[in-house]
């Protein structure tokens, strides 16, 4: 960068770039040049009729270096040959790739996630705990968060099955894909396993062979145990996804002594495995000689088919299976788009915890200790039938905003103290009792009332005044049986028809999702207000 500041400020001159852009640009050797050798060569071969012409044209094509005329000569190798040289030493592939095509979904599985036992409880002690009511929506989605929070269930459709392998969380849509995968998913409960230490490998390598995309070390390709190893590396890992000349193709010589040395320590290390459960004790030097034991003995009794088994959430995400685990992997998006099927498996486990499930603000399903009852404004006493018609006239109002609308700014210290704790003492009681539905984020609202069905009002109020219109004695009613208008009154709270029931079925979860995004809301803010801490799902170490 000049120092003069003169020039303006280029990000150039930062050094971020690579050294070949940094480089000048690259004055043509011959930009200038006429082509007076030209005319010489032309002059000696005594062709004048021909003359080479002078100007921008030639210029021009000067500025792109200097014309080659040697291209078609017959020992000069060309690029596609340079090109074929260079991938078949393993340094560049220019080769177009071929499309791989992704894991089939399966549709005859059927996938359906719940909620992890521990996680469960510890939320629910959490709800009881306080007063607030918790979204529904909300929870399911912090279930279904992280792996550790819930359960798969897979279950087939029609006449297919499922291959399981007893005592733990591997399935597979094959038994021989099973099979393969057994032998490490098992071995730690069958066998125990030593490594020691031998003599260190004897001979003079300069480069080992690795595969690409893992780094494993297979050795010198001229050691006994690599091809053994590769053989290995494939069966286990790459047989699904690939052949094995494409296999191959993965892996590369390296010339690195440090690699050599690394490769040498492990192939100085042999793990022998000796059986758990099997008298007499017997000892295994390799561990193909220990697969070989647990494939004759145990697996055959290990490996049964199924028509339904439910996992862990944890190993529902390292299946070997592909196809299952992009199924599960579909499924669990869209669960978490619109998870009706764990708030119907929630609303169910709350409810048999004891715990309120109600409708509120739209449909939205919401989980309390405490069941909402409405209450009439006219059996309570003027302040509490203030604290009602204020939480009713403003919605989403919190405890604070409503001590600023119900307790003057102008009083002493000492009557606003006892307005205050009597505005306390009274909202407790509303809240407690369920006049008054208090949500997690600090909210207030009143209960939610089950409308009256207009036609039926209607019909009701047509059969009334057609039974006062007619004077028979039969119809008239004895004053002594009537209801008095102001017992009526007396009664605290609205009969539980005028509640609207807490029996959630599905479809009523997918409706409650529905008017969730209709909202326009992706999630419930779930932060602590007043006290009332979102409930955690971490499970219990």
């Amino acid at each position: 960068m000049p120092s003069d500041g003169s020039s303006p400020l280029d990000l150039i001159d930062l050094r971020l770039l690579p050294a070949w852009v940094k480089e000048p640009e690259a004055v043509p050797r011959y930009a200038d040049y006429d082509g007076p050798e030209e005319t010489e060569r032309a002059q000696a071969r005594g062709s004048t009729d021909r003359p080479v012409r002078h100007g921008s044209r030639h210029r021009d094509r000067s500025h792109a270096g200097p014309e080659r005329h040697d291209r078609d000569r017959p020992g000069r190798r060309s690029p596609g040959h340079q090109q074929r040289a260079k991938t078949e030493s393993g340094k560049r592939d220019f080769r177009p790739k071929a499309e791989v095509a992704g894991p089939v979904l399966l549709p005859w599985i059927d996938v359906r996630f719940l909620p992890q036992t521990v996680a469960f409880e510890n939320v629910a002690a959490q709800i009881k705990a306080g007063t607030a009511a918790y979204s529904v929506y909300a929870l399911a989605r912090l279930f279904l968060q992280k792996p550790e929070r819930y359960l798969v269930r897979i279950a087939v459709k029609g006449d297919n099955t499922l291959f399981w392998l007893a005592d733990s969380s591997v399935i597979a849509t094959d038994r021989a894909d099973l099979e393969t995968v057994a032998f490490p998913a098992m071995k730690g409960e069958y066998y125990r396993s030593e490594v020691t230490l031998n003599e260190p490998v004897k001979g003079n390598f300069t480069s080992v062979a690795r595969e690409r995309t893992s780094g494993t070390l297979l050795g010198p390709t001229n050691h006994h145990s690599y091809q053994p190893q590769l053989r290995r590396l494939y069966e286990q890992r790459f047989s699904r996804r690939m052949d094995f000349p494409e296999f191959q193709r993965k892996i590369e010589i390296v010339n690195d002594p440090l690699l050599v040395e690394k490769w040498k320590e492990d192939a100085r290390k042999v793990t022998t495995f000796t059986t758990l459960r099997e008298e007499p004790v017997r000892a295994f030097s390799t561990e193909a000689e220990a697969e070989r034991h647990f494939r004759e003995k145990y697996l055959p009794s290990l490996i049964t088919e199924v028509r339904e088994v439910v996992i862990d959430g944890l190993s529902s995400r390292s299946l070997r299976d592909r196809r299952i685990a992009h199924t599960i992997e579909n499924a669990w998006a869209a669960e978490m788009r619109s998870p009706s099927n764990m708030m119907q498996e929630l609303a169910g486990k709350f409810r048999a915890s004891g715990l309120q499930i109600f409708r509120h603000r739209k449909g939205m399903l919401f989980v309390s200790p405490i069941r909402p009852r409405p209450i009439e404004e006219t059996a309570v006493s003027d302040s509490v039938r203030l604290i009602l018609e204020t939480v009713k006239a403003s919605a989403r109002i919190n405890r604070k905003d409503l001590a600023e609308k119900l307790i003057p700014s102008d009083l002493k210290s000492d009557p606003e103290e006892k307005m205050k704790l009597a505005l306390a003492a009274e909202l407790r009681w509303l809240i407690r009792d369920g006049h008054i539905v208090e949500f997690n984020d600090g909210a207030l609202d009143l209960p939610r009332v089950k409308a009256v069905a207009p036609t039926a009002t209607a019909e009701n109020t047509t059969e009334s005044s057609a039974v006062s219109s007619t004077p028979t004695e039969d119809t008239a009613i004895d004053s002594s049986q009537a209801v008095p208008e102001q017992a009526s009154a007396s009664v605290p709270s609205v009969q539980d028809e005028r509640f609207e029931s807490a029996d959630i079925t599905a479809a009523e979860i997918h409706s409650s999702v529905a008017s969730r995004h209709a909202e326009g809301c992706e999630t419930d803010k779930v932060g602590a207000a007043d006290g009332n801490d979102p409930p955690s799902a971490e499970t219990a170490t």
